[in-house]
């Protein structure tokens, strides 16, 4: 991973918010989600946008459809036993139409992501249909 860390880049302003958006979302009531993307040329993690979305639907909307992206996600949850849960996870969206050059890229940094957001599973998406099946998918780890 060191050498990840010497490729890619944090602001400090984007390692503030990932911390705040970390601890602001673990009691949430609704889901929550930012999307991260990487600049191609300074290898630099940022925030693709300044919204957080708590609409799946409208998160599926704004994702490029030929480029990756990380997408955190907090996502509370009644289970079973009655007790609440909010899983905090890492979609990692990997279209199948996005080229060669950018897999790549985003390949290399997604542990590093995973270690910075300190989310504790990444769960691989490919199209935003994908993103009506997360609770399914959230509730399958419990």
């Amino acid at each position: 991973m060191a050498s990840e860390a010497r490729l890619y880049t944090f602001s400090p302003e984007t390692k503030t918010a990932l911390r705040k958006f970390r601890l602001g979302t673990s009691r949430a009531k609704d889901p929550q989600a930012v999307i991260y993307q990487i600049d191609k040329k300074t290898l630099e993690i940022s925030k693709a946008d300044d919204e957080v979305y708590s609409d799946l639907s409208l998160l599926g909307e704004e994702l490029p459809d030929h480029s990756p992206r990380f997408i955190l996600l907090s996502y509370p949850l009644t289970m079973a036993s009655g007790r609440l849960s909010v899983p905090y996870v890492m979609l990692y969206y990997l279209p199948v139409t996005c080229n060669s050059e950018l897999k790549m890229v985003y390949a290399g940094a997604k542990e590093l992501m995973r270690n910075q957001a300190e989310v504790g599973r990444i769960i691989e998406i490919d199209s935003a249909e994908d993103l009506e099946e997360i609770e399914d998918q959230l509730r399958g780890e419990e």
